[in-house]
């Protein structure tokens, strides 16, 4: 009856010349451990390594009650599972509580004398399989949580070094075995990561640039999907010489598209014991594959808009006797969508034109706008329209074709001889100047943005010493969230009075201050006069 299906149980019996239950079990096969009171059926509970699967107890013990027995069994996080059979001799009267009483704190069964072979091994037998039906159930679970938790950690990876760690972290815990994961990055890396143990750091280690392709030819080929294959210790060794791995290695590699070069993961062959085993791997596998390829192709994507954004900047700059210029773009993170900032200065005839804008929002269609603007104020500016009336012309055309967008534009008109610059804003950042003779200064030229259809006020006329310098600046190299834009400003014109003179080294100086981290991108644009 219980052929195939041996187990450990615990008999807890002081009674075993009456009724042999421990002899019993072990001609069907199974392990038996003996106690004859309840101190000695806690001390066999002790070692957490070598649990018993279910357990016979008599109701009646010399040191204690089995029931006793029972409610320490399932008092701890440890046997809580463990089924128990209660056993008892009672007499017909109280047959009925007893066993009432034993169900009500934990039991799983309870028999009366006489007890016939046949009904206990019955019992214990079902009381194994389903012991080990819920403690696959419940492993399941865990794993599936496991892999849950490593999906989402792959998925929320926004750089490949992290996705990489995620999910060699994942199939180390999976399989609670040494892991490794190699990836190719969205710059052309070969990049290995690697997890000595499941609890451990994960590693970066070399790795050669056909490693990839041999691992492919080992499990996929060209294929797309999923492929499994066990790979001899040796062979594993010959390719990484340092490897984590004691034994043959079984490899999951995965690809979601066609010539792009597969995802593997790596772990001991001994680890992976049936098909359960094997597909929570692949479907941690064919998961990274899918974060990669989206990496990867937000890279492309992403690239190629900072190709086109930059390509509406201008490349070189009029060369004005008595100006001296220099220009930063810093784009923001590689996660963030391109911005619709801009600079530029037109040789007009009433001096160099100095424009800085951004138009709002972070999207291709914001950078395309930038486009716009900024070469529509080229013309406007070489016709010989001064600032106020390029900023209402430049309203116009975003009001007339580009309805709904808002953009912030500062321009600074550098006069002949660079004594007077004349300053017209529409909602942007004021220019700070840094006067060496009239002191620093931000320009009270103010205005309302571009795209409302609101005509804007005349330049505001600065006088400056020679060898003034104007600074010109979009909003993501001071904006700080949580930190009022006055203070920002503050900081801005103490760490440039305080700064180089130098026009480049001041540029420098400033990206360093304030442009490490930021959201946004950034243009700043800085001359000197006279």
């Amino acid at each position: 009856m219980t052929a195939g299906l041996p187990g450990t149980v615990l008999v807890v019996d002081a009674r075993t010349g009456r009724r042999p239950v421990a002899e019993w079990l072990r001609r069907a096969g199974h392990r038996v451990v003996e106690a004859a009171d309840g101190a000695q059926a806690l001390a066999a509970l002790g070692n957490p390594d070598d649990l018993p699967e279910a357990a016979v107890i008599d109701v009646r013990l010399p040191d204690m009650s089995g029931h006793e027995v029972c409610d320490y069994i399932k008092g701890r996080p440890s046997t809580a599972a463990l089924p128990v059979v209660h056993i008892s001799d009672s007499a017909a009267l109280t047959a009925s509580a007893d066993r009432t009483r034993g169900l009500e704190r934990g039991a799983d069964a309870y028999l009366t004398e006489p007890v016939a072979p046949e009904e206990l091994l019955a019992t214990v037998g079902a009381l194994l399989r389903y012991g080990r039906a819920r403690r696959r159930a419940e492993r399941l679970a865990a794993r599936m949580t496991q892999l849950n938790r490593a999906t989402l950690a792959v998925y929320a990876a926004t750089r490949v070094e992290t996705l990489a760690a995620a999910a060699v972290s994942g199939a180390a815990r999976l399989m609670s075995s040494p892991a490794a994961a190699v990836v190719l990055s969205p710059d052309g890396r070969v990049l290995r990561m690697t997890s000595p143990t499941p609890a451990g750091r994960p590693e970066v280690r070399a790795a050669h640039p056909g490693l990839l392709q041999w691992l492919g030819s080992c499990a996929l080929g060209d294929r797309i999907g999923a492929g499994l294959a066990v790979v001899p210790h040796r062979d594993w060794k010959e390719q990484v010489p340092d490897a984590v791995f004691d034994g043959d290695v079984c490899l999951v590699l995965a690809r979601t598209k066609r010539a792009r070069p597969p995802v593997c993961l790596a772990v001991e062959a001994s680890s992976v014991e049936d098909a359960e085993d094997r597909e929570l791997l692949n479907q941690l596998a064919h998961g990274s594959a899918m974060a990669v390829e989206a990496l990867r192709t937000y890279s492309e994507e992403h690239s190629l808009a900072l190709t086109l954004q930059r390509s509406f900047l201008p490349s070189r700059f009029p060369r004005v006797a008595g100006v001296e210029l220099a220009v930063r773009y810093v784009p923001a993170s590689t996660q963030a969508e391109i911005g619709g900032d801009f600079y530029e200065a037109v040789e007009t005839p009433h001096g160099l034109l100095l424009a800085i804008g951004d138009v709002a929002g972070h999207s291709l269609e914001a950078a395309a706008v930038m486009g716009e603007l900024r070469h529509a104020l080229r013309a406007y500016a070489a016709e010989g329209h001064g600032p106020r009336e390029v900023l209402d012309l430049l309203d116009g055309l975003l009001v007339r074709f580009q309805p709904g967008v808002t953009a912030t534009v500062c321009l600074a008109l550098v006069e002949p001889g660079g004594r007077r610059v004349r300053i017209a804003n529409a909602g942007h950042l004021p220019p700070l100047l840094l006067d060496p003779v009239g002191g620093t200064r931000y320009s009270a030229a103010r205005g309302t943005l571009l795209g409302l259809g609101v005509g804007h006020p005349e330049p505001v006329v600065e006088d400056v010493a020679p060898g003034t310098r104007v600074l010109l600046v979009t909003d993501g190299l001071v904006e700080v969230r949580g930190v009022d834009l006055e203070d920002s400003l503050a900081a801005l014109r103490r760490t440039a009075e305080e700064g180089p003179a130098d026009l480049e080294q001041l540029c420098d100086a400033l990206v360093t201050v304030f442009g490490v981290g930021k959201g946004d991108d950034i243009a700043l644009l800085a001359a000197r006069c006279g």
